[in-house]
């Protein structure tokens, strides 16, 4: 009695290959495994590029969010996934966490800690030092452009004020919200983080360049990013 053999994905009837289903239903008929399968393209002996596609999704929980904040070295412990298949997935997943902080021909009116930590998650959730943010803002808090001040190491970094208020007001800047990261998933802010605040709601006051929010982004313990408020925990 002889085992039966496994089709191959160049055996599978065109309509089932995700790439040609792609192509003749469309994207959104497509599971994630399936999308990922069209960006590895080739499997390896004994497994189709689907099952390494399944596999890669396995190690993240079937999560794309936890699977973007893998690193490298997590990838290429999956039997198969060569630098090439983890340049290229790694790449459509950046670009992902870009397209959702591109800004559009749409204005952005961020007033409330929500609003600001949607527009500032792309840029903030995945790095593995902190970096340190301010949004300048009109009277109706339409952003009119955002600018990294400082970028550190992976416990703290240095703000200096006079920067971040002399950008605010070359761009005319009624108010700013500012955001940094803690990559160590902790949302607590720290007592540099509170005095930091302080000064700069004290010379923003001075200024006449209000300080309407700062917020900490954080991975929480699942996965998913979360955020502190200082203005909703009545701190500015």
């Amino acid at each position: 009695m002889h085992e039966k053999k496994s089709l191959t994905l160049k055996e599978w009837a065109d309509q089932d290959k995700p790439r040609e289903k792609l192509l003749s239903q469309g994207k959104k008929d497509l599971s994630n495994a399936e999308l990922i399968a069209i960006l590895l393209r080739t499997g390896i002996q004994g497994k189709t590029v689907l099952d390494l596609a399944k596999e890669t999704l396995a190690i993240a929980g079937n999560s794309l969010t936890t699977l973007s904040r893998l690193e490298y070295s997590h990838l290429r412990a999956i039997p198969g996934m060569a630098d090439a298949k983890i340049a290229t997935l790694m790449a459509a997943l950046e670009i992902g966490w870009r397209m959702q902080g591109e800004t559009s021909d749409k204005e952005i009116i961020i007033n409330d800690s929500q609003k600001l930590f949607t527009y500032m998650l792309p840029l903030l959730a995945d790095l593995d030092h902190e970096e340190f943010w301010v949004i300048h803002l009109n009277n109706r808090k339409k952003v009119i452009a955002r600018q990294r001040i400082a970028s550190g190491g992976q416990t703290a970094t240095l703000v200096d004020p006079r920067l971040l208020f002399r950008s605010a007001l070359e761009n005319k800047a009624v108010s700013i919200m500012v955001a940094h990261n803690h990559p160590s998933g902790s949302l607590k802010p720290s007592a540099e983080d509170r005095s930091l605040t302080k000064r700069l709601d004290q010379a923003g006051n001075l200024l006449q360049i209000k300080l309407q929010e700062h917020i900490i982004i954080a991975p929480s313990v699942n996965g998913q990013p979360n955020y502190y408020s200082f203005h909703d925990n009545g701190e500015i």
